[in-house]
Parts: C-alpha cells; sequence; structure tokens
C-alpha cells in the first residue's frame, strides 16, 4: 500500500489533510482512494478500484487504510490497536479445502434466498470474475450440482 499526502488546509488551528492511496494485490486488482483526515477522524472522498469492489469491501475500506494514513500524519494507533500490518482480504485455503467452502457459503447463500455469487465475492474477498472461477471449480470437485441438467 502507498500513501502520499496530496494537500493540507489550515483553519482555525485545525488541520486537514488529503492523502491518495493506492492499494495493489498480487492478482491484479487495485484500489485507488482519495481519503480526508481531520479532527473528526477519516473519509474517503473518492474511490476507484478494478475490478469494481463489492458492498462488503467498501464498507471495510475505510479500515483497510486507517493504519497507514495516521502512520503518514505521524498518529500512533488507537488505544488497544497494533500497529501490523492487516490483510486486506481475508485469507482463504486453496485447493480441495477451498473449494468446499465455496460450495458451502454458495449453498448457504441459496437456501436463505440471497445472491450465492455475492455471498462467495464476500467470504472470499475476490472479485465477481474469480468467485464465478471458485465456483466453478466446487462444482468441477462434485462439491456443487451441475450448472444445467441434462434431459
Amino acid at each position: 500500500m502507498s500513501v502520499r499526502r496530496a494537500w493540507e488546509v489550515r483553519e482555525d488551528g485545525a488541520a486537514t489533510s488529503w492523502f491518495d492511496v493506492r492499494l495493489e494485490f498480487a492478482d491484479g486488482a487495485r484500489v485507488d482512494a482519495l481519503a480526508v483526515v481531520s479532527g473528526e477522524g477519516l473519509s474517503v472522498e473518492d474511490v476507484r478500484a478494478r475490478p469494481a469492489l463489492s458492498l462488503d469491501d467498501l464498507s471495510v475500506l475505510a479500515d483497510w487504510i486507517e493504519g497507514p494514513l495516521c502512520e503518514a500524519c505521524g498518529i500512533g494507533p488507537a488505544p488497544g490497536e497494533t500497529s501490523g500490518p492487516r490483510r486486506a482480504r481475508p485469507a482463504w485455503p486453496r485447493g480441495v479445502e477451498g473449494r468446499w467452502l465455496v460450495a458451502r457459503e454458495y449453498r448457504a447463500a441459496q437456501e436463505g434466498g440471497a445472491d450465492p455469487v455475492v455471498a462467495v465475492m464476500s467470504a472470499t474477498g475476490h472479485s465477481r470474475r474469480k468467485s464465478l472461477r471458485l465456483i466453478a471449480q466446487a462444482r468441477d470437485e462434485g462439491f456443487l450440482t451441475p450448472r444445467h441438467a441434462r434431459r
């Protein structure tokens, strides 16, 4: 992750700073954000992501960038918080175990009346395309029924 101070405004003894933030992932995904740090806290003004972020990922974006932004501002971590790095995406097992977990998330969403692909995206932290690949692999492994039953 890279954080670069874009500009700062001082008014009435308080400072508000804008930062360009870039998160890059090993799979080629990238998130660019414009974040504002002021006495009132952290807010995100603009976000551009390739591929697009899921709503769950978007809702935790501020948590992902809070630590590095505080370091860039010279502010230490909040009380009770460690300054260690956080993973932007949840850890997800590979291989058969991962495909079995994908199938479990998929079936649970189906039974609950939710979109199963979105459920897999939320659970794995991957894009729609990657999640569809994982679902197809779970089908190939026999953990999910075939997509189209032949007659």
